[in-house]
């Protein structure tokens, strides 16, 4: 029995001892056990107002070490005549070489979750994070969202800086604000600037859209990091310029936070974004289309079709009909409405107030899961 013990004894001490040079060496090792931890999140409730000193000193202070510099690298095929001297005279060097690419990301939590857009790591082979004490670190994918322009990184590292987050929904125009992120390459730079508009959409960027527009310059480089307010907390992640030239021209857009973190919690949870989808094809009314369908003018979505045995097929919904309302929600847009539907659960009946001609229905809708996008679907 003695002897027992004392072998136990020192298995303990032994077990002991490697925990705590692997802790104290190797701390990403332990923290790597579990491949999807838990997602821990600061908030903020203080409300948005002006700062007392009137410097944006702080606010960037407080922000700036939570914008890490995200640098890609796409190792291309290379092509199996680049090296013959005929093809190199006539088509040139083809063999370009690995692509690289450069964007910044918000360090979201202390677990080391790291939100960017989607085009900033799209395709690369290998993903490198640098923080701003100049530590770096391999990143690891845990998904992407092509329809937001969304991506979720994540690293391991101990010590980690992280954004607090704010209330965008509380933003109004005038409002001022920071863009954050390493623009060009030459190292993280802070400007600022207003709100210049909300609820932005019909861009062409993304499929959802609901941007906030700003005049802070954003150039390229900046895409997924962090607009903040002057308080220093997460409003955004910029992702598009509107530009001529290439630089930037005073129109900037972000993807709004509460956005950000629906996207954000449904890749760690499930690794996709589920969203509802009803199976239409909206438009905006117009006079010709009211005209054709025999519709009063008034800011709505009119449905030019409807796809067989879908969900809205299946509750009544017919061409012609014109969406108004989604769960008690106007609807005056074709962005509105695939907001209002992306927010549905599927599987749960919703109610959708509808114009036909001029009679106002009301019915209920059970959305299904939106398909994954391959080519232009129904919505």
């Amino acid at each position: 029995m003695k002897r027992f013990w004392l072998l136990f004894s020192q298995a303990v001490t032994v077990a002991l001892a490697v925990w705590f040079v692997v802790g104290t060496l190797k701390p990403q090792w332990l923290s790597s056990y579990s491949p999807r931890p838990g997602l821990t999140l600061i908030e903020s409730n203080a409300p948005i107002g002006p700062v007392a000193s009137g410097s944006l000193s702080p606010a960037a202070r407080k922000a700036s070490p939570a914008v890490v510099s995200i640098n890609t690298l796409k190792v291309t095929d290379r092509n199996p005549q680049a090296s013959d001297p005929w093809f190199r005279f006539f088509f040139g060097d083809s063999d370009s070489g690995p692509q690289a690419g450069l964007g910044s990301g918000v360090i979201v939590s202390p677990e080391g979750y790291i939100l960017t857009n989607n085009h900033v790591i799209e395709g690369a082979d290998e993903i490198e994070v640098i923080l701003t004490d100049r530590r770096r670190a391999r990143a690891q994918v845990i998904g992407t969202d092509p329809d937001s322009d969304l991506a979720v990184l994540r690293i391991e590292l101990d010590r980690l800086p992280v954004i607090t987050w704010g209330k965008s929904e509380q933003l109004q125009v005038g409002d001022q604000v920071l863009a954050i992120g390493n623009p060009f390459g030459v190292g993280q730079t802070v400007t600022s600037g207003i709100v210049s508009a909300l609820g932005r959409s019909q861009l062409g960027i993304n499929t959802f859209e609901n941007f906030i527009q700003t005049d802070a310059a954003i150039n390229p480089g900046n895409s997924g990091g962090a607009l903040v307010d002057i308080q220093g907390h997460l409003m955004g992640i910029n992702t598009a310029i509107y530009s001529r030239s290439g630089g930037s021209m005073g129109i900037g857009f972000a993807i709004p936070g509460q956005t950000a973190r629906q996207v954000l919690e449904g890749l760690i949870k499930d690794g996709h974004v589920t969203r509802g989808w009803i199976g239409v094809e909206p438009q905006d009314l117009s006079p010709e289309l009211a005209q054709n369908f025999g519709l009063p003018l008034r800011e709505s979505v009119v449905v030019t079709g409807v796809l067989q045995n879908g969900p809205a097929a299946r509750a009544g919904i017919r061409p012609g009909d014109a969406l108004i309302r989604v769960e008690g929600a106007e609807v005056t847009n074709v962005s509105e409405l695939l907001s209002a539907v992306s927010a549905l659960k599927p599987g749960d009946p919703a109610t959708f107030k509808i114009l036909r001609r001029d009679r106002e229905l009301e019915l209920s809708v059970t959305p299904a899961r939106r398909p994954k996008p391959h080519a232009q679907r129904p919505r």
